[in-house]
């Protein structure tokens, strides 16, 4: 019961992450670098602070943490933060080229599969007493492996609605529809994604042990990475702001509260994937196989609800029943991967 309840729970996490960018609908003139850094703000620094508070037990604070634990872990920690950061900016020119539907199925189904596998191997590289690639046993492969083809299912079913629809009708799903281009951004966004996992590998023990639920471990390890994609995301969009001369946009005080209000909501949506994670991952733990693979069934569950969002968008609008039926297939193949490695280990 405990690990149905897991998995409820990081599947709770992942639709919420996929709802993350419908309230970015609603933001009112401020262009795209302006309300990604202020969404930034409550979704890597405001919400993941008050997460990581949970992780303190009663007479310590938080840092404790950050003094009592080696440098090299910590600073490893944001690096990959700072990695990941470089994701999440290819990660929405992905939706911008493929659409919210197909964009994060690809980026997140690559980042499912790199982020479980590079975590024990670099952790490996620097601290091989810890064995850490025994976490990568044959239930561990197959389930990213199956993960992975319900990617590639996916990726054909885009492929099909590429080559069968007008571009009239492309553009009328999605503005700016390139697949070649989105296809080549999606994958480096997926790639630099993985590496907010290999930042909490590094960062596991960032807690205070058997103090910390351990509903909460991660917590800490989470703001650390957050920080790091923050440094990242700020850099670029305060040059946006330079670049564009849209530095104005936050002296728009008839729209701030309309706009934070909405920015705020994004953010405790996306925020939720990986307060989920962390819930979930506390009622998995007698299951060492599924807390190797959480993140990847986090992300492969992202792929569904994106797509469910993508139906209701109407971004598969015009497309073939076969392309359909391919579609719904790739996504039968990620539930399932979700529950596999449970029934064979």
């Amino acid at each position: 019961m405990d690990i149905l309840i897991g998995l409820i729970i990081i599947a709770v996490g992942a639709f919420c992450q996929s709802s993350c960018y419908v309230p970015i609908n609603k933001i009112k003139d401020w262009s795209w670098e302006s309300y990604w850094i202020v969404q930034g703000v409550f979704a890597w620094l405001l919400l993941p602070l008050l997460g990581a508070f949970l992780a303190v037990p009663e007479g310590h604070c938080l840092c404790e943490l950050i003094t009592d634990t080696p440098s090299f872990n910590i600073w490893m920690t944001i690096l990959f933060g700072v990695l990941w950061g470089v994701g999440g900016l290819t990660f929405g020119l992905s939706m911008r080229y493929l659409g919210v539907a197909l964009g994060q199925s690809i980026a997140l189904g690559t980042c499912a599969g790199l982020g479980t596998i590079m975590g024990p191997v670099l952790l490996n590289v620097f601290f091989p007493e810890l064995n850490a690639l025994s976490s990568l046993t044959f239930a561990v492969i197959l389930g990213v492996a199956v993960t992975l083809v319900g990617i590639a299912v996916i990726g054909v079913a885009g492929s099909m609605k590429a080559a069968s629809l007008s571009e009239e009708e492309k553009k009328a799903a999605v503005k700016d529809f390139n697949f070649p281009k989105g296809l080549a951004i999606a994958l480096l966004a997926g790639f630099m994604s993985g590496c907010f996992n290999v930042g909490l590998e590094f960062g596991k023990d960032i807690n205070f042990g058997d103090l910390t639920p351990d509903m909460y471990k991660t917590l800490p390890a989470t703001l650390l990475v957050t920080l790091g994609g923050f440094v990242t995301n700020a850099v670029y969009c305060f040059y946006q702001n330079s670049k564009n001369k849209t530095w104005g946009d936050y002296a728009k005080t008839s729209v701030w509260g309309n706009n934070a209000l909405y920015c705020l909501l994004a953010g405790a949506l996306w925020y939720s994937q990986f307060f989920g994670l962390s819930l979930g991952k506390g009622f998995l733990t007698e299951s060492p196989t599924l807390m190797t693979l959480a993140f990847c069934i986090l992300m492969a569950l992202n792929v569904t609800f994106s797509n469910v969002w993508g139906i209701i968008l109407k971004e598969w609008k015009g497309c073939s029943q076969k392309t359909i039926a391919v579609l719904v297939v790739g996504l039968i193949i990620l539930v399932f991967s979700t529950f596999l490695p449970q029934l064979i280990g």
